[in-house]
C-alpha cells in the first residue's frame, strides 16, 4: 500500500476515542440484503467501535430541509436525509452518473456535462455537508465514499468543520489527459486536495491523481495513498460451503448435462465489457479447441440505472448478441450462452460461483472489481476452478496468478478460456492458493483499519476553511504534502 513519505505521528501518539463517521451516497440499512462492494466494506469499517453512517435515505422530499431520520443498531447509528426531486435528478442520472462515471472510465465519448447538473451536485454536497455538521463530534473521523460525495470535505471546511475527513475513491481515478475533458476539473482537483487523507484503489489511480495536480499547480495539505480494497474472505468461503449455496451449486450443475460451467457476474454497465465478452466466447465456440462445445457460459447480469440511455443499449446489444450467438451455436440439448437480468442473494451466488470452472472477470475499466475476490474464495481447494482477469481491472495489480488478459482482445480471451478449461488440477491449486493466501493477507477489514489508522494519524484541524492553494503554473515545483516519486 503506497502512501506518500511526509512525516507523520504514529498511531499511539494520537489515539483516538471518537466515532468512526462513514458518509455514502446510500446507506445499507439493518436487514436489508448488502450486494454491492461498498456496502459490504463500508459494514466490515464499523465492526470495531461506535460509528455514525450518514447517506440519503431513497426518499425525495419537496421540502430539502427536512429533519433527518435517525435509527440505532446496537453501536451503530444511522442518520438518512431526503433529497428533492429536482437535485436528485440533476445530482445522481446527470451529473454523477452521465459525467463522473464515464469520464473516470475513461468513456469521454459518453459524458453529457449540464453546468446545471453540476451546480445541483454541488448543492447536494452541501445539503450533505449541512446535514452532517449538525451530527458531528469534535473526536470524530469522518470517512466519505466515492465520487458523488467528492466536494463534501471543502463544503464541511467552509462550515468550520476541523475534524480530520478522508476519502476513499472506489472507481478508477482518469489520467489527466482524460479529466481535463471535465469542463470543472480543477474545481474537482482542489476538492479533493481538501481530504487529510485521499485513497485509491491502485498505484495507477495515485499517480493519475498526483500527476492532475501537478499538471494543474494545485497543492494539497493532506495525503494521498493507494489502499485496494478487499473482502470478507473467511465469510465468502463459509457462504459457499452453506446449505443454501450447496443447493444452489447442485441445481446447477445437474441442469449441464455433463458439461462445465463458465461465470460472469457483473452489473449491467457498459465498463464491464460485456458486449466484448459475448464476442470472445464465441471465438472460442469457432476456434475448434478442445473445450469448445463442452463448456456452458453463464452472464448474470441485474439491470442497473435503467433510465440512463446509454445502459438501455447495452441491454438491447446483449440480448441481440446473446440471440445470435445461441441462434448460431446450440443444439437440441445445449444452449451456449445462458444470460439472467436478475440479482441473487449472496449465499446463492457463491454457490454459483463454486460450480463453476471458469470465473470471467474481463472489464474494459474497474476500480478494483470485488466479484473476481469473491469468485476465487468461493472455491473448493480440492478442485478450484481459474479466474480469467482483464488487466484493466485494479485487482489485476495484486491477482498476478489469474489468466490475465486483454478484454479487446477476443482471440487471446478466447485462448485464455480454452487454456483455463484445459488447466491440470495441480497448476490450478498453486494458483489458487497462492491467489487466496494474497486475498487473506488484505482482507476488507485490514483494509479499512489500514486506512483509518492512516488517517487518525493527522494532527485534527484547528477551524474549518478551504486548504487548496494555486502555484504559478503547472511546472511550479513539488507539492505540498504529496509525494511526486
Amino acid at each position: 500500500m503506497n502512501i506518500d513519505s511526509r512525516s507523520r505521528s504514529t498511531r499511539g501518539d494520537c489515539a483516538d476515542t471518537g466515532r468512526i463517521v462513514l458518509v455514502s451516497n446510500r446507506v445499507a440499512l439493518p436487514g436489508e440484503t448488502q450486494t454491492g462492494g461498498l456496502a459490504v466494506a463500508l459494514a466490515a469499517a464499523m465492526d470495531d467501535g461506535p460509528a455514525l453512517w450518514l447517506g440519503w435515505s431513497g426518499r425525495i422530499a419537496s421540502d430539502a430541509r427536512l429533519p433527518l431520520e435517525t435509527m440505532r443498531a446496537g453501536r451503530l447509528e444511522y442518520a438518512l436525509l431526503d433529497l428533492p426531486a429536482d437535485d436528485f435528478e440533476a445530482y445522481y442520472h446527470g451529473f454523477a452518473n452521465r459525467v463522473l462515471w464515464p469520464l473516470f472510465h475513461y468513456r469521454i465519448d459518453l459524458v453529457d456535462y449540464h453546468r446545471e447538473q453540476h451546480e445541483a451536485w454541488l448543492r447536494v454536497n452541501r445539503r450533505f455537508a449541512e446535514a452532517l455538521a449538525g451530527q458531528l463530534r469534535a473526536d470524530d473521523t469522518v470517512w466519505i465514499h466515492d465520487y458523488h460525495l467528492i466536494p463534501l470535505a471543502r463544503c464541511l471546511r467552509e462550515l468550520g468543520v476541523g475534524n480530520r475527513i478522508g476519502f476513499f475513491l472506489h472507481i478508477p481515478m482518469p489520467p489527466p489527459d482524460v479529466l481535463c475533458a471535465l469542463p470543472a476539473h480543477r474545481d474537482l482537483l482542489g476538492a479533493l486536495a481538501c481530504y487529510d487523507l485521499a485513497g485509491f484503489q491502485t498505484r495507477a489511480d495515485l499517480d493519475n491523481y498526483r500527476h492532475a495536480l501537478r499538471q494543474q499547480g494545485i497543492a494539497s495539505h493532506g495525503r494521498s495513498g493507494a489502499f485496494p480494497i478487499g473482502i470478507d474472505v473467511e465469510a465468502v468461503a463459509a457462504q459457499a460451503r452453506s446449505g443454501e449455496a450447496e443447493r444452489a451449486e447442485h441445481e446447477l450443475r445437474a441442469s449441464l448435462s455433463g458439461r462445465r460451467l463458465a461465470i460472469g457476474v457483473d452489473r449491467l454497465d457498459y465498463s464491464k465489457g460485456l458486449p466484448e465478452r459475448f464476442r470472445a466466447f464465441e471465438r472460442h465456440l469457432e476456434s475448434g479447441a478442445s473445450s469448445a462445445g463442452q463448456l456452458t457460459y453463464l452472464q448474470i447480469a441485474p439491470p442497473s440505472r435503467t433510465r440512463v440511455p446509454e445502459y438501455q443499449d447495452v441491454r438491447r446489444e446483449l440480448e441481440g448478441l446473446a440471440g445470435h450467438i445461441n441462434g448460431r451455436h446450440a443444439k437440441p440439448e445445449w444452449t451456449p450462452i445462458r444470460y439472467v437480468n436478475d440479482s441473487f442473494p449472496q449465499p446463492v451466488l457463491a454457490g454459483f460461483h463454486r460450480a463453476a470452472a471458469i470465473g470471467l472477470v474481463t472489464p474494459l475499466r474497474d476500480g478494483m472489481n470485488l466479484v473476481a475476490k469473491e469468485y476465487l474464495a468461493a472455491q473448493s481447494p480440492r478442485d478450484p476452478g481459474v479466474l480469467v482477469l482483464s488487466r484493466f481491472a485494479g485487482a489485476a495489480e495484486e491477482l498476478a496468478e489469474a489468466l490475465i488478459v486483454n478484454p479487446h482482445d477476443l482471440d487471446a480471451v478466447a485462448e485464455a478460456i480454452d487454456a483455463a478449461a484445459g488447466m491440470p488440477l495441480r497448476e490450478r491449486q498453486d494458483r489458487w492458493h497462492a491467489l487466496m493466501a494474497r486475498l487473506r493477507g488484505n482482507d476488507v477489514g485490514h483494509w479499512a483499519r489500514h486506512f483509518l489508522d492512516t488517517l487518525r494519524a493527522e494532527p485534527p484541524r484547528r477551524g474549518g476553511g478551504a486548504i487548496t492553494t494555486a502555484l504559478p503554473g503547472p511546472h511550479a515545483g513539488a507539492l505540498a504534502g504529496v509525494s511526486l516519486r
